[in-house]
């Protein structure tokens, strides 16, 4: 049975990180909904005008469409031995969509969840920096600059990204936390969420992520 990979984690938790090298693992496509709603919305066709309305007044793309979307990509070649989604499902209705997406191609769900304690979540994001110059990136806390306020790399100046601020971090973490907790309850009950402590090294991170993976079965 082919395996849809489910990943789930707060901003700055390292899910990215832990995604990409799971695809490389195992071959599994990682599709993020938020890459294909970017390049849809380039495109000069109803569906990418209705989706550059939609983003461009803050709302979110219709359950419908992510739907057909996630059928459509999962449905290529690529995606017959399994396949990553980040960014989908984010409400129970679209859990449910997946659900039957699932069912109709013999898929079994799991969602993969990383865990990271709030001041080490706090650490990690109010602490990031970047270089304006060559876009290094530093943490004032977990890696530090030889200098303060300048890159390693090439000497430019450092800076804070507005959405890194320590007030905005601490909305982003509970509007975070509010909007996945029925998505959370909802495979735990069913016994498909496995919640991985995300604040050890990455490669103890991915060796608990693959455990669970290969526990499923299959390839």
């Amino acid at each position: 049975m082919s395996k849809v990979i489910v990943m789930l984690g707060a901003p700055g938790v390292g899910k990215g990180t832990q995604t990409r090298l799971l695809a490389e693992k195992y071959g599994y496509p990682q599709i993020s909904t938020g890459d294909i709603l970017r390049a849809m919305a380039r495109a000069e066709t109803p569906l990418g005008r209705e989706i550059r309305e939609t983003q461009a007044a803050g709302h979110l793309v219709r359950d419908e469409v992510l739907a057909e979307i996630i059928l459509d990509r999962t449905s290529q070649p690529d995606c017959s031995n399994g396949y990553i989604l980040d960014g989908f499902p984010r409400t129970l209705r679209q859990a449910h969509l997946l659900e039957d997406l699932a069912l109709k191609q013999g898929n079994a769900i799991l969602m993969l969840k990383l865990i990271l304690p709030r001041q080490a979540l706090m650490k990690r994001l109010t602490g990031r920096r970047t270089c304006a110059r060559c876009g290094e990136i530093y943490n004032i806390y977990l890696r530090p600059t030889k200098q303060h306020g300048l890159c390693d790399q090439c000497g430019g100046s450092l800076a804070q990204r507005s959405d890194d601020r320590k007030e905005v971090v601490a909305t982003r973490v509970a509007d975070y936390e509010k909007a996945t907790k029925p998505l959370t309850d909802y495979y735990q009950q069913s016994g498909r969420l496995v919640k991985v402590n995300g604040e050890r090294g990455v490669e103890a991170v991915l060796s608990d992520l693959s455990t669970a993976i290969d526990s499923m079965g299959g390839r």
